[in-house]
């Protein structure tokens, strides 16, 4: 239970730095001042985004041997590491849905923004992996807000100063050692 939800909340957290969600907050931040009705937009939209993938995750297992699973979770989570090397970029255009204020707008960009993002994939594979759909749904949020909250706090500071290329080299790694784990859990 705790490492699943330890694994799920890591594993974002790492993951969502650099991510276009983490740019979409920027962005957000730098538009409004209410840091909490974003914040607020980017909680509920993960709980809702991450729930439906961690359903998936769960709802998938059921329909191949326990093997096959693992095998397809570990090859997801080299697939993952691979897709982590290759940075998001976010469109700065004047959105319609800010006219909504910032929670609205925060809450559906931030739910479309996730849709089919490396994060999400991620919480399909980590249900999957761990069998714990409230402690992945909770460990994946907890590590979403990790990785933005301190984004919208800070508006101002720019994602280009962190090192970028070593924080998605490293996060890459991750992925593969939990493929590894999980090619390597029976």
């Amino acid at each position: 239970m705790l490492e699943a939800f330890t694994a799920s909340t890591l594993t974002v957290a790492i993951a969502e730095i650099g991510d276009k969600t983490q740019l979409l907050a920027l962005l957000l931040a730098a538009r409004f001042k209410n840091k909490t009705a974003i914040i607020l937009g980017i909680f509920i939209a993960t709980v809702a985004n991450h729930f439906a993938a961690a359903w998936l995750g769960q709802w998938a297992t059921d329909f191949v041997s326990a093997d096959t699973a693992r095998y397809l979770v570990a090859l997801s989570f080299f697939a993952i590491a691979l897709w982590v090397l290759v940075p998001d970029k976010v469109e700065a255009e004047e959105s319609s849905l800010y006219r909504f204020g910032p929670f609205l707008a925060t809450l559906v960009l931030f739910f479309i923004a996730e849709i089919g993002d490396k994060t999400q994939v991620a919480t399909v594979v980590l249900s999957a992996r761990y069998d714990d759909l409230w402690m992945v749904v909770m460990g994946t949020t907890v590590g979403m807000l990790l990785a933005n909250v301190p984004v919208v706090i800070a508006g101002h500071f720019s994602a280009d100063k962190l090192p970028m290329v070593w924080i998605h080299r490293g996060t890459a790694v991750l992925f593969a050692i939990m493929g590894i784990a999980t090619l390597l859990w029976h």
